[in-house]
């Protein structure tokens, strides 16, 4: 796209664009991009031009579209962001700065790494909306073009985008740009998946369009002789929405019978309802598939009425009813409302489109665990919703599967802290009661009632599990200084040391400085914890020879390990030497795979996958970094799940695919199903990730083969 025709395209909705900005910004973009390639061998050029087309065909202001085409070259190129701000103002290189990943800071880990991008991402567009939609276009054209990398950093980006980039795009309502991530992201995370849906629409293409031409004419007739003035339009589900549905209910393509979704766009409300009337008048309504967004619009202010009726050869079709301007938020969402002077939003209205993502910003400003960070993102971000009421009559909404604990907690955190239980429409339910949409709560609180760790696995929002949590560790660390006192002063005691006197002297704090701690309070807690032993502390404060001859419990475990397995732990443990390391059996970490250890007070050090939920629920003042040794620690248990029609040769072929890879197989249980499936577990030995990883794809093009996934306690 030349720039003549960028600037075209916003004059079309913008008549009194800056053409002379946007000229100069492409030039310059240009100019800073030019000798750069892309993997595919084609000019860098081209990606930030098709992110400004993106962002034009959002129908975002200049500064936007000039952001779109600068949004690399501060990270890329030579450029500095004081350069940008030099050449075209503090406004465009904030929008620049805010979708510029960190990438001058050294981290401990990817995923860390990851964390901090989102975690200004966030903050960035906090101050500013545009800088998401930026960014979202920047992820689409991306996504687009990502045949060209390997296929393990595709597989990465892709679940990265259905993780974050998809559901964002979702609150923000932007429903073309959601479509567009999740159906790339399907082609790159299950290639087979994708195409054999492609295949499969392919072949009925000729008669669903026929369908769609009939259905709209006897619906257009209908309202037509009401008076009521409509567009009905019918469209084919997009691919990962069919994926979705068939891996929800365990269904083959086959068994999905609304395949395609109709939309009746009228000019009033109250036409809104009308036709309503009229579609369930004529066609059966199926019973539980009704929603009125209408009159409780969605967290991304969508509005819409939903039903789902019997057609007329007996087939289920999804009919949805809007006005145009509804149909207008419904594909463009924020961008359909934001309006610019100055840089900022206009009018009291446009605030509360933000409600959700303030509260984001709220609730993360004190998680620092990277981990716990994402996981909160994602969980705020791809849930379905309730929507309850206050004893007052106000609506609140939550995601589903929330309890009367997050109530509390959104209430008040006082409210959270001491919750005892709640009355639901009247009765007294307990605190592992799920919200459902149209109660009515009432929270009842009590001055000894304080959080437990089960509350962890009864609570959805991040709000209620930062709380807890914070409640959690402040009671670990008490304990801890108790326990770490105890044993400082009795270790110290047989060497004829005094703990009192070592802290007042200020010896106790030199020696947490050496640990790199703040003060002698976390040394003690560290010891507390696990974290630091006795011997590293008297390492600080005795001469080594007094010390030598010594010989740790920990290295007495591990000379047991060495003795009886014949090979040394396949895990460093980072800062401890003679650690006794175990795996953790809820989530059997491998090779390749991020980790993280967990230190266990008189059991050294436990090995869990760095996304392992007992991960994140732990403490992580007891989270040590862990790394794998090349070449050692043998094959490792690993489980599958494969779910396949239930027809004779199909554990034959995935035996044999099985140990096609050289994998070899120590269990195996077939079940079948009611449905004409069967659900086959095994247990598999693999030298790392990458081979498990191999297997599963090697499963999942089987003929018959539904999902394959690997089963985790």
């Amino acid at each position: 796209m030349s720039a003549l025709e960028l600037i075209d395209k916003v004059g079309d909705y913008h008549p009194e664009a800056d053409a002379e900005l946007i000229q100069r910004a492409y030039d310059f973009s240009e100019k800073m991009h030019r000798g750069q390639r892309r993997q595919s061998g084609d000019p860098y050029f081209i990606h930030p031009v098709g992110v400004a087309n993106l962002i034009a065909d959002l129908k975002l202001d200049v500064p936007s579209v000039c952001a779109g085409l600068l949004h690399d070259v501060v990270e890329d190129t030579l450029a500095s962001l004081d350069v940008v701000q030099s050449e075209f103002g503090e406004e465009i290189a904030s929008l620049v700065d805010g979708v510029t990943k960190i990438s001058q800071v050294n981290f401990t880990s990817r995923e860390e790494k990851q964390a901090e991008n989102f975690r200004k991402m966030i903050l960035a567009m906090a101050r500013d909306i545009r800088v998401i939609l930026i960014k979202l276009a920047d992820r689409t054209d991306n996504m687009r073009t990502l045949g060209h990398l390997k296929p393990d950093r595709q597989r990465y980006i892709a679940q990265e985008t259905l993780d974050v980039y998809a559901p964002i795009a979702h609150r923000l309502g932007i429903n073309w740009i959601k479509n567009d991530l999740e159906d790339n992201a399907l082609r790159f995370m299950r290639p087979e998946v994708y195409y054999q849906l492609k295949r499969n629409v392919a072949k009925k293409k000729v008669e669903r369009e026929k369908y769609i031409r009939e259905f709209i004419k006897v619906v257009s007739r209908v309202l037509a002789d009401a008076g009521i003035e409509a567009e009905v339009v019918g469209r084919p589900k997009h691919f990962y929405s069919i994926y979705d549905k068939m891996q929800r209910y365990d269904l083959l393509y086959d068994q999905i019978y609304d395949l395609v979704g109709f939309r009746v766009v009228v000019d009033s409300v109250a036409d809104c309802y009308a036709a309503l009337g009229l579609v369930h008048a004529n066609w059966k309504p199926v019973p539980g598939r009704f929603k009125d967004y209408i009159a409780l619009p969605k967290n991304n202010m969508y509005q819409s009425l939903h039903t789902t009726v019997i057609g007329t050869t007996g087939e289920r079709v999804e009919v949805q009813i809007r006005t145009h301007e509804m149909h207008r938020v419904s594909e463009f969402g924020i961008a359909a409302h934001w309006r610019y002077k100055e840089g900022k939003a206009t009018g009291k209205s446009e605030a509360q489109r933000f409600a959700w993502l303030r509260q984001l910003v709220e609730w993360q400003q004190n998680l620092s665990d990277p981990r716990e960070f994402l996981g909160s993102i994602k969980e705020d971000l791809f849930s379905d919703e309730v929507f309850v009421f206050t004893p007052a009559g106000d609506v609140l909404n939550f995601p589903e599967g929330a309890t009367v604990i997050d109530f509390a907690y959104r209430i008040h955190s006082e409210v959270g802290q001491h919750c005892a239980g709640a009355r639901v429409n009247g009765v007294l339910v307990p605190l592992g009661y799920e919200l459902s949409n149209g109660d009515t709560i009432e929270i009842v609180t009590t001055a000894s009632q304080t959080p437990s760790k089960d509350w962890l696995g009864m609570v959805k929002t991040s709000r209620a599990k930062t709380r807890i949590r914070a409640w959690l560790k402040y009671l670990e660390r008490s304990r801890s200084l108790a326990v770490g006192r105890d044993v400082l002063e009795r270790d110290l005691r047989k060497r004829g040391l005094d703990l009192k006197k070592l802290r007042k002297r200020g010896k106790l704090a030199e020696v947490a400085a050496a640990f790199g701690l703040k003060d002698d309070e976390s040394l003690i807690a560290g010891v507390g914890y696990g974290k630091i032993t006795t011997r590293q502390v008297l390492s600080r404060l005795l001469p080594t020879e007094d010390l030598d001859g010594e010989e740790t419990e920990e290295g007495m475990l591990r000379r047991l390990i060495r003795r009886v397995t014949g090979s040394e732990p396949s895990v460093k443990v980072s800062g401890v030497d003679d650690v006794m390391v175990r795996f953790g059996k809820c989530c059997d970490p491998l090779p390749g795979e991020e980790i993280i250890g967990f230190i266990t007070r008189g059991k050294g050090v436990t090995v869990h996958a760095s996304e392992c939920p007992q991960v994140l629920a732990s403490d992580p003042q007891r989270q040590v970094h862990v790394a794998w040794e090349s070449g050692s620690g043998g094959a490792r248990r690993a489980r599958l799940e494969v779910r396949c029609l239930d027809k004779p040769g199909m554990l034959a072929a995935i035996t044999k695919s099985i140990g096609g890879a050289g994998v070899n197989i120590s269990s195996a249980q077939v079940q079948s199903t009611r449905d004409e499936q069967a659900i086959n577990s095994f247990e598999v030995m693999v030298q790392d990730a990458a081979q498990l990883n191999g297997v599963m794809r090697s499963i999942g093009k089987l003929r018959g083969v539904i999902n394959v996934r690997r089963a985790r306690d």
